[in-house]
């Protein structure tokens, strides 16, 4: 089976128009490109509306997985966890708090002792890991700034990946 990630700014507004775009580029490569596995990050609301499509897209089909790559100072909750931790952020917080469950979580030594680099590093790790990469680059056409995502843009894109813009 194969494998894809996201990556996206970190201040994405979060939209029906995207959200439909995300839904229909996933389910694609679900059903023809028998894409089974989905990794993501933590550090943007692109990846959080990923995570929201992809849980939706479960429902439908039930042996798709999705795997959380942590860096030190992150958390994820696997699957039965994240209803108990919902309540409890509710509760301390006073809002509703997504949160995103996984049936895998991945970390890395060697990508926590990375320092400031971690993220990066990370992101490399999980494209690597993947068949097709789903980017949402909100600064196409314009002077290109450093980011997490034009790092990871330039990354997939040395390593030959199948690059998805949306």
């Amino acid at each position: 089976m194969k494998t894809c990630s996201f990556f996206g700014h970190r201040d994405t507004p979060q939209t029906e128009e995207l959200k439909e775009r995300i839904r229909g580029t996933v389910e694609r490569l679900i059903v023809e490109e028998k894409t089974d596995t989905f990794l993501f990050g933590s550090r943007s609301q692109f990846d959080e509306l990923c995570h929201i499509v992809v849980t939706e897209l479960k429902e439908l089909y039930p042996y798709i997985s999705r795997i959380a790559y942590l860096c030190k100072h992150e958390t994820a909750c696997l699957v039965g966890i994240g209803m108990k931790t919902r309540q409890s952020i509710r509760i301390i917080a006073g809002q509703e708090i997504y949160v995103g469950e996984y049936e895998e979580i991945r970390k890395s030594n060697k990508i926590n002792s990375a320092g400031k680099a971690c993220y990066i590093e990370r992101n490399q790790w999980i494209i690597c890991d993947s068949d097709f990469v789903i980017i949402r680059n909100q600064q196409a056409g314009k002077a290109q700034k450093k980011s997490g995502t034009n790092y990871a843009l330039e990354y997939a894109i040395a390593q030959e990946k199948e690059i998805i813009y949306l």
